[in-house]
Formats: structure tokens, sequence, C-alpha cells
């Protein structure tokens, strides 16, 4: 049995040989070898990685621990009476469950929806057959460049600037790891561990296309990993979207050739060659072009743009039932929704949020006891945050759709430079790397959710300005002593304007890298984490407008909306009474 034990971000490999009986004989081999000091006399424990249970020093290491074990040493100094303890962070929405399905992996036909199941840890993937023989094949081509001398960029010469540097054919696979190494640039907050699953799968599926001369036994190796949950820390800042996301994927790649810290639900973060090894999944090793291969693309773009365009997807629908029951609550009228008025203005998200907002509201079936009490009042027509919502969350609506759609190609396209041509048995330098196209659809996915939390504001003031409304200001009956839903409000508003912040294009700016050679990025890795955060916001507003809307129910009481909308309060009122 070995088990691998961690101080302070500093791990080793700890054989349980005869000599090593107790968990104490464990953490005492463990303390010197890790050089953690002389002193003797301080006091030593273990515990586990996955949930920080602290194993009692008696116990025997064979009936508590099992092999490829990842362990914890904690060292209280016997003078001062100090813990120094190594940190390990767990990921909460990261365990690996059994049983889980396999998705099959071809280059070909990736949607955001399949993406963003991967991120869930629930799946396995497998390459196709037909995507393993394109992956061979663009490999033996590439060895028989290597094999004849030509001289092609990135292959035999170096990058970038330094495009025109020929570099000894002994040194092809040097330049390979001292590529990774130096890219390994990345700053800020490691990426969560869902979203580096994504970026891990989508990586492994652009490699399939068969454009790039990865090797079949280094893609294996990356299947494997990502079927263990073997994830390598990624900063998330650094990329400027061209010549592809270099410095987030070559950690990617840098951790999957055992360096730097990696995560898996066994192990938490720890050494990233001892937690491969613990799953038997073996470091790649690069030959010629495989460095490039790894990162040159838009995968960091296209893994986040993923979660910001699913999540806005169901933001958006939820937004339509939302307001749905403010026009109920505020007593408006649902002839704004009529299906004539859309037809003649057939934008199809359009006539979708209409149809949607005619359906909770039964304009064309039994009324609800809410809408009766009010048909003979003489007020003709809504402010436009009522009348208007399928002509705005329509347009959002249909950007997400577009946004959607260019992902989608994106996500199955060959971003590679230089591209291996199988056909043609040649490669070419291209420019696919470039991130422009997810960069300016990810910008103009924030600008659209955006409006619908913008909308929603206004609403949540109305429905808390008693000059606006029926209700008792902020929603509550005894107003002063208690303030109701006056913060929730203003929450709403410090978001959307924060969103409007956000809602600047990245992609508008550019910034000359590589001393002029790249004169020209798409700072897409900033679109897409800013569009993200735009989506959470909206996601927090609507929430906030939903509480609010149920709060103005309560004052109907006994009158009751439809039931699609009493559906809606009930589910409200099993989280929040």
């Amino acid at each position: 049995m070995k088990v691998f034990v961690g101080f302070n971000n500093n791990w080793v490999t700890v054989p349980c040989d005869d000599k090593i009986n107790s968990i104490n004989d464990l953490a005492e081999t463990a303390y010197d070898m890790l050089g953690c000091g002389k002193d003797k006399s301080n006091k030593l424990f273990l515990s586990s990685t996955i949930d920080g249970t602290y194993y009692d020093v008696k116990n025997r290491v064979s009936d508590v621990l099992t092999d490829f074990q990842f362990l914890k040493l904690d060292v209280i100094e016997s003078k001062k009476n100090e813990k120094n303890t190594a940190k390990v962070f767990i990921h909460p929405n990261s365990s690996l469950e059994n049983g889980k399905e396999t998705m099959i992996i071809d280059g070909e036909s990736m949607t955001t929806e399949q993406l963003w199941q991967l991120s869930t840890g629930n799946y396995n993937i497998k390459i196709s057959n037909c995507a393993l023989k394109k992956v061979k094949r663009s490999r033996d081509i590439l060895d028989e460049i290597v094999n004849t001398n030509r001289v092609v960029y990135g292959v035999s010469t170096g990058f970038g600037k330094f495009a025109n540097v020929v570099i000894p054919s002994d040194q092809l696979d040097l330049l390979q790891k001292n590529l990774i190494e130096s890219h390994c640039a990345g700053v800020g907050d490691a990426l969560t561990v869902d979203r580096t699953r994504m970026l891990l799968a989508l990586r492994i599926n652009v490699l399939c296309k068969g454009y790039s001369g990865i090797s079949p036994t280094n893609i294996h190796r990356l299947v494997q990993a990502f079927n263990a949950s073997c994830l390598p820390l990624i900063p998330e800042k650094g990329t400027v979207g061209a010549s592809g996301d270099l410095a987030p994927l070559s950690h990617l790649a840098h951790g999957m050739m055992g360096n730097g810290m990696m995560w898996s639900p066994e192990s938490g973060w720890a050494d990233a060659k001892l937690v491969l090894e613990a799953h038997g999944v073996e470091p790649i090793v690069l030959g010629p072009k495989e460095g490039l291969a790894m990162i040159n693309g838009t995968q960091f773009i296209c893994s986040l743009g993923t979660e910001a365009v699913e999540r806005a997807r169901t933001i958006a629908l939820q937004a339509d039932v939302v307001a749905a029951l403010t026009v109920e609550v505020l007593s408006g009228t649902s002839r704004a929704f009529d299906a004539a008025i859309h037809k003649a203005r057939p934008h199809c998200g359009q006539q979708e949020v209409a149809e949607r907002m005619r359906t909770l509201l039964q304009y064309h079936g039994n009324r609800s006891q809410i809408t009766e009490s009010h048909k003979n009042c003489n007020r003709v027509q809504d402010s436009y945050t009522l009348r208007c919502c399928p002509q705005v969350h329509g347009i959002a609506h249909d950007t997400i759709k577009f946004t959607k759609s260019t992902l989608d190609v994106e996500l199955n396209s060959a971003t590679d430079n230089p591209m291996v041509l199988c056909d043609r048995e040649e490669t070419i330098s291209g420019g696919n790397f470039h991130g422009e196209y997810p960069a300016k659809v990810l910008d103009y996915l924030a600008i659209g959710i955006h409006e619908i939390a913008a909308m929603s504001e206004r609403r949540i003031e109305r429905l808390n300005n008693p000059a606006l409304n029926t209700f008792p200001a902020f929603l509550v009956e005894s107003g002063g002593l208690n303030s109701g839903y006056m913060i929730p409000h203003c929450t709403a508003a410090a978001l959307v304007s924060e969103n409007k912040c956000l809602c600047h294009p990245a992609s508008v700016d550019s910034l000359s890298t590589s001393a002029g050679q790249e004169d020209h990025v798409s700072m897409g890795g900033y679109a897409a984490r800013k569009a993200i955060k735009v989506v959470e916001n909206v996601e927090y507003v609507i929430a906030i407008e939903l509480l609010c809307a149920c709060q103005a129910m309560e004052f109907h009481r006994p009158l009751t909306s439809t039931d699609a909308l009493e559906a809606v309060y009930d589910v409200v009122r099993q989280v929040a009474p």
C-alpha cells in the first residue's frame, strides 16, 4: 500500500511497509519526508482531504486507509500551540457519482446542452471509432513531416515572433515542453471544477476532428483523466482570445503533464503527478507539435460561454413566468398580448413570449378571480415594463438562440495552427484560433439578457411604490416597524447598474501582442467571464421580482390567480413562507 500526504502544498508518496503500522507511524514518516522540522515534540495528525475527518493516531493503517489515499498532515507546535494546516479546497458541486452515463465524442456533434451536462461529473466520455481513425491519420502525417525534416511552423520552428527560427530535430520534443511551461502565465482565481471539466471535454472534442496531430496515446490519457475527474488548476485570467486561449490551455496541458496542482474527488487539490498516479493515469508526454495542439483554440471562451448561454436560456424562460405573475398582481391587462398584435410584427421571440404570457394569464380560457375583479376598470393600457414584455423579452430570447447557434458551430470547429490536412497530406498555417466569433456573440448575449433584468427592476419598483399600485408601501402591512422589500429593490437596482458597466463589449478592444505578430486579438476570455456575471446578476434580479410578486399576491387573497401562476406561488412558498 502507498498513500499521499500533503503539508502546505508539498506532497510525498509514503510506502506503507512493515515499519509503518499505526497512523502515528505514518504521520511521523511523512513529517520527516516533508522536512517539516526537527522538533519531535510537535503533535502530528492526519486527516482526509475529502471530508476533513481525523484518524486516531493509534489506529492501524491497514484498518482505516486504502491504497492511493490522499491525506493532510496537521502539525501542532508544542511550544506555540499553534496549528499549521495544509489547506485543501473541495468544490461542493463536484462529487463523483456511481453509475455514470457515457457520452460519445466525435468532434462533430457537440452542443452547448451536452457540454453543460459534462460539467456535472455525471458522465464518462468515449471517442468514436471514426474520430480515432482521424486522430491516428493526422499523427501519421505529422510524423512523416518530422521524419523528412520539413520546416513547419510550431513543429520545427519557434512560435509567434520566433516563427522564423528553425529548431534542431533533436530538440523538437523539448520545444513543445518549453512552449507549455513558458505559456503557463495565467493569474487570478482558479476555474471551478465544473468549468474545468467543460474545458477539458471541449479540448478533447476538438482534437477528435483530426486536424491537430495529437497522438492517440495522449488523447486516450486525456479521456482517462476526464473520466476520473482529474482536473488541473487553471487560473481564469490571462487569455486575449488569439492565438487561441494560450494561457489557460497551457495550464490544462501542464497539469496533464503531471505538473502543478490537480483536483479529483478522492484527493481534493493535490500534486498533479500524484493525483494522476493514484487514478492510474499516465501523464501526457509531448511529441512534435503536441504542445501546440493542446493550446491553440477558443475552448476557454467557449466552455465559459456555454455556461453563460445555458443559464441565460433558463433564466429568460423563468423571467417570462415571473413577468406574467407581476402583470397579474398589478391588475394588468392581457389584451396587449393578443396574437393579432404580434402577428403584425412577426419576430420569433416576440411571438413566443406573447403566447407564453397568454397561456399563463389564461387569455382565451377561464380568467382568474384576480383578473375578473378588475375587468370593468377604466385603465386602457399598462406601463411599458408590463405591456412590452414580448417585445423586450422576445429579443433576449432571439439573442440567446443566435449566441447558441454560433457556439454550437464553434464547439465543433478545428482551431489549430498549423492545421494538419489529412486528405492533402500537408499542413497549412491559418487563423482559426482567433476568438472573434464567440467573443462577439457573448458580448451580444450579455447585452440581450441584461435588458430582462432592467425590465424586471422597474417592475419591482412598481410592486413596491404605493404611488404605482394599491398595496402598502414596500409590500408590508406594518410599514416603519418593518421595511418590507425596500432593500431587496435596492439590491436589484445595484445589480442592474453593475450590469450596465459589464455590458460594455470586451470584443471592441484589441491590443497588439507577440511583438506585433499577433496584432489583433478578440478579448473573448473576458467577454465570456463577464457574460456569466451578467447572467448571474439577472438571476438574482428575477428572483427578487418573484418574491415581490408572491408577496403582492397576499394582498389579493382570498382571490386566486390562474392554475399555472398559483403553482408558481406554491413552489415559492415551499422555500420562502
